[in-house]
């Protein structure tokens, strides 16, 4: 009986081989993330709703409270306290200054939220217009700058707050799911030579203050 020859593995074609790589730039298109939002791990069952845009051409997306959360009014009694003071020119003491600092402080107010983007890009949180009207609601910061590198940091894996401040005469009550702020994605330019830092982020919110 003769023997038969056992078959050689076809060569793959260039047929073949072009399909392979359509299939991989099929897969990394659907794959690889680009910029968008997630929430943070231990929210993951909290029922929280992610930054959304309220019209087609909105630059910026809406974020919601995690939680709710009391933001009192900075007209309180030891901070009234202190304007009658300075308005009398009388002398004021290390303890009024601290009074005054802890009353002006501002909110952190949680998301459960937290971005990534392109190396290139950053996140600028800004106050929404409705705020400052209806609320008396302030960002103290101007905006927040969420970097890129602070996307799932060991400390806090990257979860966004919103600063605010309340300066009518009312203490507001924020409700989970209230929107707090806005978010917008931006490209960013570097100077001439500049190589960047060498400093890995380990640390969260405000980790690069001096």
């Amino acid at each position: 009986m003769a023997k038969t020859r056992p078959s050689r593995p076809r060569p793959l074609t260039l047929r073949f081989l072009s399909g392979l790589v359509h299939a991989h730039t099929f897969l990394e298109a659907i794959f690889m993330k680009t910029r968008g939002f997630e929430i943070v791990s231990k929210y993951q069952d909290d029922n929280l709703t992610l930054p959304t845009r309220q019209t087609k051409q909105a630059a910026g997306y809406d974020f919601y409270a995690r939680e709710d959360f009391l933001l009192r009014s900075i007209w309180r009694y030891d901070f009234i306290r202190l304007f009658r003071l300075i308005k009398n020119e009388h002398p004021l003491t290390n303890k009024d200054f601290e009074r005054a600092k802890k009353i002006l402080k501002p909110y952190l107010v949680p998301t459960g939220i937290k971005a990534y983007m392109q190396p290139n890009e950053v996140l600028i949180l800004a106050n929404r217009s409705s705020s400052p009207l209806k609320h008396g609601l302030t960002l103290p910061n101007g905006i927040g700058v969420i970097d890129a590198d602070y996307y799932n940091n060991p400390a806090n894996e990257g979860e966004i707050y919103i600063q605010l401040l309340n300066f009518f005469p009312r203490d507001v009550m924020i409700k989970k799911g209230d929107r707090i702020g806005q978010g917008i994605f931006m490209p960013f330019l570097l100077a001439d030579g500049d190589q960047g830092g060498l400093a890995q982020r380990q640390s969260g919110f405000g980790s690069t203050d001096h």
